[in-house]
């Protein structure tokens, strides 16, 4: 199930709702509201990607905000050549791949905070051990946040937000046999990543793509094994 921008209609109480594309161009002529009704539309999936692709809490944060702020002010520019979720999505992924390099070229290392001493460190009880599925996700999620950085970001709107290929070119910016090239190489590396993170021994006898005991797809529509789907939440609702 795609998503495409609201189309207009009317609530249970007869007002009228205004499409996505509507929103823009209240927003661009001065309506106040106008685009935080927009990102009240998109937000959760705005930050799924943003999550998915920075593998990072405050990074997927920041990435959003700088990625609203951008759109709030580029509004005017909107074209209408995409749908809004794509155009919003296109800021989104971008602001996260700009922070995922200037954190690759400069990377940083943790300060202890000094309040605590080693004492207190060690107090306290043990942390519960993962549970096995909790920890599979832990390692696909290792190997996803291994992956280049453009190979995640392909990965992360068709396998993971449940993307069709064509959507996630136009949320990218890039051709349609790119997205899925992008798929096919960044599911490979994440299955000899899943294997070594496992200790599995490769299998020549096997098919690239398998990795303890489980399939990762090279199909661009299926999704990456352990990993929850976007498309299997839309669903749902």
């Amino acid at each position: 199930m795609a998503f495409r921008d609201v189309t207009p209609g009317v609530t249970g109480t007869g007002d009228p709702v205004p499409s996505d594309a509507e929103l823009v161009r209240a927003h661009v002529a001065g309506d106040a509201e106008a685009f935080g009704e927009l990102v009240r539309r998109h937000r959760d999936r705005l930050w799924a990607v943003a999550l998915r692709t920075t593998g990072d809490r405050e990074e997927a944060a920041d990435a959003v905000q700088d990625a609203l702020l951008s759109a709030h002010r580029a509004a005017a520019s909107f074209r209408g050549d995409s749908a809004v979720t794509t155009w919003l999505h296109r800021i989104v992924v971008n602001a996260c791949l700009d922070r995922i390099r200037r954190r690759q070229a400069h990377p940083t290392v943790p300060l202890p905070d000094g309040s605590r001493s080693d004492d207190d460190r060690h107090a306290g009880p043990e942390p519960i051990a993962p549970t096995p599925d909790q920890d599979t996700v832990l390692l696909v999620r290792d190997a996803l946040a291994a992956l280049p950085v453009e190979q995640r970001a392909a990965i992360v709107l068709v396998d993971v937000q449940g993307y069709g290929v064509a959507e996630a070119a136009a949320m990218l910016g890039i051709a349609e046999g790119t997205v899925k090239s992008r798929c096919a190489r960044g599911r490979a590396r994440m299955a000899l990543a899943l294997r070594e993170l496992r200790g599995t021994p490769s299998d020549s006898g096997h098919d690239g793509n398998r990795t303890g005991g489980r399939d990762v797809s090279s199909r661009s529509g299926d999704a990456v094994t352990s990993l929850p789907t976007g498309r299997e939440r839309r669903e749902q609702r």
